[in-house]
């Protein structure tokens, strides 16, 4: 039945639609809301609101996982080693270069467990890149002693002077341009293993013609004037000695002035010769008259040398004892050029 515009309410409702508008408010209008509904609401709204923002968050997190996930697998099902565990997504990296890694720097294996805990232990491997230096120090003396110092300092006690004895040095003839290299060795006398924690100190002394003013000391640096010490890349901060094993710190004496040149004459003067003459037989007279006689000089034999001077270069442990010396001859002004702590070779 269609109705036309003069049947619809100020509402704009038909009177079809009024009349069951009314019927249904007389359905409902005995129902009243239960006690504490109002409570209930107000606390089920925001809790309904947390939910949703937590699920949002949960969303969002899955994906940003499976984002970085998927790469990580398939580097890993990519990798050609034998020990590659798609499942170890977290341990890819590790998981490269097969059997040969896996095996931390004193040779064991990681207990993680499963053909992937060869290649854990991730700590250990940048331990191993921060000792390769001492490593490169230490290899020439690991590889021909018969008690090689280690490199791992953890857990041993620094030297003592009771711990260092046998303090040994030796000097090298001069080169070409008149530099002298040396080595001090000192060793591990006790019966426990030690660790040198330094060089020492180094000083010189002055003896003879030498001139303590013009002498001085410097740590060698690579590019410095004492090319044929060791390069500083092989000195190491500290050395674990086993028992009877040495270190070593090397010196060079690199001269800026030669020794000053002496005179010497047959009567054991120095310095230069008498300008007058000496008579060798006098005139005699005889009432004034001169009876006869013979003059003449004496000859003085007058030789030229280098001054006798040299430095003595002193080593003294890091526990302040032991000390060791080596003298360097035909010294009387230059720079002692001295290296740290290097394995004994």
């Amino acid at each position: 039945m269609n109705h036309g515009p003069d049947d619809q309410s100020p509402t704009g409702l038909d009177s079809d639609e009024l009349a069951l508008r009314g019927l249904l408010h007389q359905a409902v209008q005995e129902i009243e809301p239960r006690d504490g509904t109002l409570d209930h609401l107000r606390k089920a709204v925001p809790a309904r609101r947390a939910r949703k923002r937590q699920a949002v968050v949960g969303m969002a997190a899955a994906a940003l996982f499976v984002g970085t996930a998927i790469p990580a697998l398939l580097h890993v099902s990519n990798s050609t080693g034998t020990d590659a565990d798609p499942s170890m997504a977290g341990h890819y990296s590790q998981a490269q270069g097969g059997a040969g890694e896996g095996k931390g720097p004193d040779g064991g294996e990681s207990t993680s467990g499963g053909s992937a805990g060869k290649t854990e232990d991730k700590g250990k491997g940048e331990q191993k890149e921060q000792d390769k230096g001492k490593g490169a120090g230490s290899g020439a003396g690991a590889s021909s002693g018969a008690d090689p110092a280690v490199s791992s300092t953890a857990g041993v006690p620094v030297c003592t002077a009771a711990d260092l004895g046998s303090a040994t040095q030796s000097v090298d003839a001069p080169d070409s341009v008149g530099t002298v290299y040396g080595t001090f060795r000192i060793t591990n006398t006790s019966t426990a293993d030690c660790t040198v924690v330094g060089p020492g100190t180094v000083s010189p002394t002055a003896a003879g013609a030498a001139d303590a003013t013009k002498i001085s000391t410097a740590r060698h640096v690579a590019g410095d004037a004492a090319a044929g010490l060791p390069d500083p890349a092989l000195e190491v901060a500290s050395l674990v000695l086993k028992p009877g094993s040495a270190y070593d710190v090397k010196f060079a004496w690199v001269p800026s002035e030669t020794c000053p040149t002496t005179g010497d004459n047959s009567t054991g003067d120095t310095g230069t010769p008498t300008p007058d003459p000496t008579p060798t037989g006098g005139a005699t007279t005889d009432g004034g008259t001169t009876t006869g006689g013979e003059t003449g000089t004496s000859p003085q034999l007058v030789t030229e040398g280098t001054a006798d001077g040299s430095v003595t270069v002193t080593n003294t442990a890091e526990a302040g004892a032991p000390s060791v010396s080596a003298t360097v001859s035909n010294a009387c002004a230059g720079t002692v050029y001295w290296t740290g702590v290097l394995a004994a070779s």
